[in-house]
């Protein structure tokens, strides 16, 4: 193909729009050796013209009317950066309607109206990429479409947001509680004004939504993932993990069973020796399991505006090269199955649960028997010593059990007069 310069248009000048801008601008000496071709951003959208005047070179790629780069028939890729899922989702299903290649980082919108995205894309013919949707700059969805495609993937877990696995960290090493961690977090910059959508799981949620559906061929949708975040964990839960050899660690964690497919986030105590305990701060990890490759995993900066940049801008290199050999669209949607994605209740894990109880003789017996009433096997019970008169804290773990039967003897266990508080409740990792 003869087409030397590929045009480009960047919607978004926020953070990862302007690590994109740097990126490109940075290899552009090497682009024609590494890709037949330059890419030229032609027009950038934005919503402040003067304000972003300042970041670029060439203000006059500057625009606020997106009809401008929709209408513009020698724009070949889109790259949407704006976030949220109005007004992109519209944005992006114009584009790739009129035929042009999409590239997003946009992880709301892709959890949610993913199919429909990928969908359009094949009926046009055009790449819709969006590595960066998922652990900012480590790469895992190439890995998994391409790289792992002769595997049956069995399991991928990771920790998949920074902000989150950074307060983590200060309560384990520094023995913070949560509020002081987050206080921390913000003040570094880790933590967004309104930290909600990291430490309650939603952003890690959308996240495994997307590499459920990547990885085991069938869509998962952000509605279908059971979430849990971190704000319950306290320093005293950490220093009894750590006693048992543990880690606690926020996973978003998407099995493949015969029964259906598990999708879920929550703070788990993982062992100290497992490859995802030492992973700590702002770092992200990917651990996958597949039937051919074994384990494997994928660690580095999972935000931040140049690593967010880094697999964008890997994508616009893919679409050039594909743009160039004209084959557009090799790889679409992998979403060829359908298999139902299960009840959180019906999943199965260990769980470590802390209660307050009364200093008595029987509390005990009388705890495992509402445990063995509902096939609650229990592999480890400890009681801390009480001074008298004091309640006594009492820390249960158990072995593997479904999730529905564990909480319907919690239930019970919480209306018992001898159980004044269940302080907490942990899902324990360990591959069966």
């Amino acid at each position: 193909m003869e087409k030397k310069v590929i045009n480009a248009a960047l919607l978004g000048l926020g953070t990862v729009g302007t690590g994109v801008y740097k990126v490109l601008k940075a290899q552009r000496e090497e682009m024609e050796a590494k890709l037949g071709g330059v890419v030229e951003i032609k027009k950038i959208m934005v919503r402040n013209l003067e304000k972003a005047a300042a970041r670029v070179e060439d203000p006059s790629v500057l625009t606020n009317n997106w009809e401008e780069i929709l209408n513009d028939p020698d724009i070949d890729i889109v790259i949407e950066l704006i976030g949220g899922i109005e007004p992109a989702r519209t944005y992006i299903l114009a584009a790739l309607e009129a035929g042009k290649h999409v590239v997003s980082a946009n992880k709301d919108l892709i959890a949610v109206h993913g199919r429909e995205l990928l969908d359009m894309a094949e009926i046009h013919h055009v790449d819709f990429l969006f590595e960066a949707a998922v652990a900012g700059g480590i790469p895992i969805i190439r890995p998994l479409k391409q790289c792992l495609a002769g595997n049956h993937m069995e399991e991928v877990m990771g920790i998949v947001n920074g902000t989150t696995n950074f307060i983590l960290t200060k309560m384990t090493q520094e023995g913070m509680e949560f509020k002081e961690a987050l206080a921390l977090a913000t003040e570094l910059g880790y933590a967004e004004a309104d930290p909600t959508a990291d430490i309650e799981g939603l952003d890690a949620g959308r996240k495994v939504a997307i590499l459920a559906s990547v990885a085991f061929n069938s869509r998962v949708v952000f509605d279908d993932v059971y979430i849990e975040g971190i704000t319950r964990i306290t320093a005293k839960d950490i220093a009894y993990a750590r006693e048992m050899g543990c880690d606690i660690k926020l996973i978003g964690m998407t099995k493949n069973t015969e029964a259906g497919i598990e999708a879920y986030v929550c703070p788990m105590l993982i062992p100290s020796s497992h490859p995802l305990a030492s992973v700590n701060d702002s770092y992200n990890a990917v651990f996958v399991r597949g039937d051919a490759v074994g384990n494997a995993m994928f660690f580095g900066r999972g935000a931040g505006e140049l690593p967010t940049a880094s697999a964008v801008v890997g994508d616009i290199f893919d679409i050039v090269r594909n743009i160039r050999a004209n084959c557009a669209a090799r790889i679409g949607c992998t979403c060829y199955k359908d298999v139902p994605v299960k009840k959180m209740a019906d999943t199965r894990n260990r769980y470590f649960m802390r209660l307050k109880v009364e200093d008595r003789c029987g509390v005990l017996a009388e705890l495992t028997a509402v445990f063995a009433k509902y096939q609650v096997s229990v592999a480890q019970i400890i009681q801390k010593e009480t001074k008298p008169g004091e309640e006594a804290e009492v820390v249960v773990i158990t072995e593997e059990v479904r999730e529905g039967d564990f909480r319907t003897a919690m239930e019970e266990l919480s209306g018992r007069q001898c159980v004044h508080k269940i302080s907490s409740m942990l899902r324990v990792y360990g591959q069966e």
